[in-house]
């Protein structure tokens, strides 16, 4: 199964245009949004592209790509931009992958490292955005994946969103250099 995995738009329509491509290219069997799609948040900067009203109406390019989309609500979506985007945003969900068991959230509310609550399997992927930096990393058993920001970088990373595929996590720089992986055993 190959997921295509972006997170923290933040309201850039040059963001969205590359996803979209880069789904067109790659035909996903899924796309997962890890939420702050729309609004640049109260102390970002503004990213390249920020066009909050043209994203919103660009998502329904989104919509229409023949894979299904797991979006999850990042801490700058507001009820009000979800209310007029053209798929589900929840606020987590578990993809279960390839024996896998992946945790999708925006990640502000979870710990960056164990311990983890119970709810949390040993072995499952913690799947998050919300820092904006990319990571790839195994603690106490837990996988730690997050595809860093397409719009607003942070931490001396650039530009990046990740592929799965095949138990193997990778993210790309925008360029399509591959910056960080982590293959896993189901």
């Amino acid at each position: 199964m190959r997921i295509l995995i972006a997170s923290d738009l933040h309201g850039s329509l040059s963001s969205l245009n590359f996803l979209v491509n880069k789904a067109e290219e790659l035909a996903p069997d899924m796309l997962v949004l890890l939420g702050d799609l729309v609004y640049h948040g109260p102390r970002n900067p503004l990213p390249e592209g920020y066009d909050t009203r043209s994203v919103l109406g660009d998502m329904e390019r989104i919509s229409k790509l023949p894979c299904p989309i797991t979006a999850v609500r990042g801490n700058c979506d507001a009820e009000v931009d979800i209310a007029h985007l053209p798929f589900a945003v929840v606020e987590n969900a578990w993809i279960n992958c390839d024996g896998l068991a992946i945790f999708a959230s925006h990640g502000h509310r979870i710990p960056e490292k164990p311990p983890l609550p119970e709810t949390f399997p040993a072995g499952c992927v913690i799947l998050r955005g919300h820092t904006h930096i990319p990571r790839a990393e195994t603690l106490s058993g837990y996988h730690f994946w997050n595809p860093g920001s397409l719009s607003l970088p942070k931490g001396g990373s650039r530009r990046s969103f990740a592929v799965y595929e095949n138990h193997t996590f990778t993210v790309y720089e925008m360029d399509g250099e591959a910056v960080l992986q982590e293959r896993v055993n189901a």
